[in-house]
Formats: structure tokens, C-alpha cells, sequence
């Protein structure tokens, strides 16, 4: 049997307090995450969960002052859209679907590509002109992180097109 740093029961101090409830129990594991934007505030998510329940093309799942988790649902052949974010790196994850992203210097160039699926990340340096494209047959459900945060606190777009109207 391995130690367990701290005891059974742990003071009051230490317990953690959950944003949508009690710890999970193997029964309530599948429960629907409430999608809204939990920022600034602690926060603690199956992203996994989360991300394959979301069916909106952008949900915000929390915004902090330096940070942001979006998670997005890409229908089949639908694409993020060629884009580029001078002064912000982003992280992308796959958690279900397939697809290819697409990177290069300019929109002209796009001279990295690569397949992706079920737990694939993505890393797309500051200044790169990028797209990924549901390739499958499947809505293709990732998250991607921001640091700044791009979107403002508690976006929700249900389509690319709604995405593309507010920008």
C-alpha cells in the first residue's frame, strides 16, 4: 500500500469546493457539465467531458485575466477558419473526431501540415497563420487555450457564422 501524503480526512481548509456539485462518483461520471464561462474564478473540469458535450462552434469555459479555455465543435467539412494571432501562442487538443491543420508564415504559405484525431495537440507559435479542417465523418470536438485571452468573457457562438458576424 502506497502513504497518502495527507490524512483520510483532511481539515475543512482543505477541502476543495465544486462549481456544479460533489466530487463525482463512478455513477454520475457521464452528468452534463452546465457550459458557461467559469472565469475568473477557480475551476475544475473533465475537459474531456466537456469538450465532446459542447456542440457550439466556440464556447468560452473559462476566461481569466491571462488566460482562456474555449472549447469549439466543428461539423463535418467545417474548418476553424485561416487565421492568425500576432502576439499570442495557441494550444489546440483533439479529443474526438479527425482532421488537418494547416500552418505556415503567410496565407499564401501554408507549408506545415499534419493529421490529427483523439488526443492530438497542437501548437501554434505567435505570428502563424493557421486552420484546422474536420476531415471525418463526425463533428470533430476539440479546446484551445489562449494566453491573453482572444474572445470576450462568456462568448458563446452556436455557428461559424455567427463567429465570423462578430468579428
Amino acid at each position: 500500500m502506497y502513504q497518502v501524503p495527507y490524512p483520510y480526512h483532511t481539515p475543512y481548509y482543505f477541502r476543495t469546493v465544486y462549481p456544479y456539485g460533489a466530487p463525482l462518483t463512478r455513477k454520475d461520471k457521464g452528468s452534463p457539465i452546465p457550459l458557461k464561462d467559469y472565469g475568473p474564478e477557480p475551476f475544475v473540469v473533465n475537459i474531456n467531458q466537456a469538450s465532446k458535450q459542447n456542440n457550439n462552434f466556440r464556447t468560452a469555459l473559462w476566461t481569466g485575466k491571462h488566460l482562456q479555455v474555449v472549447l469549439m465543435s466543428l461539423n463535418v467539412g467545417e474548418d476553424i477558419g485561416l487565421e492568425i494571432h500576432p502576439d499570442v501562442d495557441q494550444f489546440l487538443r483533439i479529443e474526438e473526431g479527425q482532421g488537418i491543420v494547416l500552418m505556415g508564415d503567410s496565407k499564401e504559405n501554408l507549408n506545415f501540415s499534419a493529421n490529427v484525431a483523439d488526443d492530438f495537440s497542437i501548437m501554434v507559435p505567435a505570428g502563424t497563420w493557421h486552420n484546422v479542417i474536420n476531415t471525418g465523418h463526425t463533428p470533430l470536438k476539440l479546446y484551445t487555450i489562449y494566453a491573453p485571452p482572444q474572445h470576450p468573457h462568456s462568448t458563446v457562438q452556436r455557428t461559424k457564422a455567427d463567429a465570423m458576424a462578430a468579428e
